[in-house]
């Protein structure tokens, strides 16, 4: 009985206990290999100058809509378009980075993401009308969709599984730190110098990243799938070190490679260890664009205008990207101690709460109170800082702070890190450009319609809508998410070809 016992338990965890859990000494001088984070810190720079370009109209539409020049002055539909078609050009790249990252590999997609990222900067830096601002921001947001698809999974696929978490986080927290440097150049250099220089500033980690990205080595993975053998072994022995045993974990890759053929055919997509993570990995990035994260940052100001939150223009968007760089770094240092799912339950709880919080104060606070205008659109000529009667409506400033701290410590990193660990190898270049796709294509979508609904149903809704949202995030986590902690993608993808149940006991 006892055995059947062992074997019960076995079935009902998602991944076996790993035998010799603790770190030997090889595996120590691994993680000390400081070449793994240079070639980390090389890919992320792709992600800052993504977080660059994302926020780039914040500071800039405002000097755009008082220009002298009508050929470069923005209305309200211009400016809500100079806004927004950079997630069209996102969708675009993820699209592209279906083919990209199985045709070039992943190295060689990121640093092709340069081109058109520094196309787009010099046309929005030299623009004389309209239509090159509108190019230049759908170019930038091609190479931010090249890079949301291909830096995380050459970070998963070049990390040891130890640091794996952390090293996952850092393509979320450098976006974040990309934007803070928008920001603070924006309104510290914004007296001296204009906008074009801030599309020439932009341009300076796109260089960066292409040259320090030519002496790092490509995923190992990706090489032996490519049948370069010499290649990849040479490969990870840059990237643990030549004292380590890196031919372990060479032959453990190689297995894993032989065993899938380098093309998905039509019927092997029928195969639960194909579809299920592909399912679970879309489902995630759609989830968490209806979070509502992407129209609460782009509508930020309006929304504290329209709850009457006293916060200087020039200070808001940068109180919420530290707020977000605090809680990507809490998630950076948990991931790989705390786990991810357990995150991802904090997450969508604190979510789900502030986003409810929002949509009852907004509901049932009189507007007499709360010092809101009449009218339900958030678009309005009124004063936009409206005195408050009382410390009441410090709770949607509150609410939206702590939304950001549980969307950045769990739903925001941590869905690009599982996309890019259990997608299986043989389609992890098309999958993760297809996530890509969905994700941005949801972000378009919920934010092109969110000012509909604010104008028919009052801004109350969207925010109960988010929070519904956010309740069946946590369902799914709990569902069917696996928790990958300390595993190897060797582990992962023999978890998924196993046909276990993903749920934990």
């Amino acid at each position: 009985r006892e055995p059947l016992i062992r074997r019960m338990s076995f079935s009902y965890r998602t991944f076996p206990e790993s035998t010799g859990k603790r770190l030997d000494r090889e595996s120590l001088q691994s993680l000390h290999n400081k070449r793994l984070y240079l070639a980390v810190l090389a890919a992320v720079l792709g992600n800052f100058s993504f977080g660059f370009a994302l926020v780039y109209p914040s500071p800039v539409i405002p000097a755009l809509e008082a220009h002298p020049s009508p050929t470069l002055r923005l209305d309200q539909n211009t400016a809500s378009w100079f806004g927004s078609v950079f997630m069209l050009g996102a969708a675009a790249g993820g699209l592209s980075a279906m083919l990209l990252n199985d045709l070039l590999g992943r190295k060689l997609s990121i640093m092709f993401s340069a081109l058109p990222s520094a196309v787009g900067y010099a046309l929005m830096a030299g623009a004389q009308g309209i239509g090159m601002l509108l190019l230049g921001r759908v170019l930038t947001g091609y190479a931010g969709g090249v890079t949301s698809a291909s830096i995380p999974v050459y970070i998963s696929e070049i990390s040891h599984p130890e640091v794996r978490g952390t090293l996952g986080a850092c393509p979320q927290m450098m976006a974040v730190l990309g934007s803070l440097v928008l920001y603070a150049l924006g309104k510290y250099l914004g007296l001296v110098l204009d906008w074009r220089w801030l599309a020439i500033a932009g341009e300076v980690p796109v260089l960066a990243m292409s040259v320090l990205l030519c002496f790092m080595p490509n995923s190992p993975r990706f090489l032996l799938s490519q049948g370069k053998e010499d290649e990849a072994l040479w490969s990870l022995c840059w990237l643990r070190g030549k004292d380590t045993d890196y031919t372990r974990e060479y032959e453990q890759i190689k297995d894993s490679v032989r065993k899938q053929s380098r093309r998905v055919s039509c019927a092997e997509v029928k195969d639960p260890f194909i579809y299920k993570p592909i399912l679970i990995a879309g489902g995630m990035r759609f989830l968490q664009q209806l979070s509502g994260v992407t129209c609460i940052l782009v509508y930020l100001q309006p929304i504290f205008k329209k709850t009457s939150v006293i916060l200087k223009p020039e200070y808001d968007a940068a109180l919420v990207g530290l707020v977000r760089l605090f809680s990507v770094a809490i998630a950076a240092v948990s991931m790989d101690k705390a786990g991810r799912k357990i995150l991802l339950f904090v997450s969508a709880g604190v979510m789900l709460v502030s986003n409810l919080t929002m949509g009852l104060y907004i509901h049932f606070v009189p507007a007499t109170q709360n010092s809101t205008i009449a009218n339900k659109s958030l678009v309005s000529s009124a004063n936009p800082f409206a005195e408050p009667t009382n410390y009441i409506t410090l709770i949607p400033l509150l609410a939206t702070m702590f939304f950001i701290m549980g969307y950045a410590m769990g739903w925001g990193p941590i869905t690009w890190l599982l996309m890019s660990e259990i997608l299986p190898l043989k389609a992890r270049g098309v999958a993760s450009g297809l996530c890509v796709v969905v994700s941005w294509l949801t972000a378009f979508a919920l934010t092109q319609s969110f000012l509909l609904a604010v104008n028919t149903f009052g801004l109350e809704v969207p925010f109960l809508f988010f929070a519904v949202i956010c309740a069946g995030n946590i369902l799914f986590t709990g569902c069917c998410i696996p928790e990958t902690k300390g595993k190897s993608l060797e582990q992962i993808e023999a978890f998924f070809r196993s046909g276990r149940r993903l749920l934990m006991r």
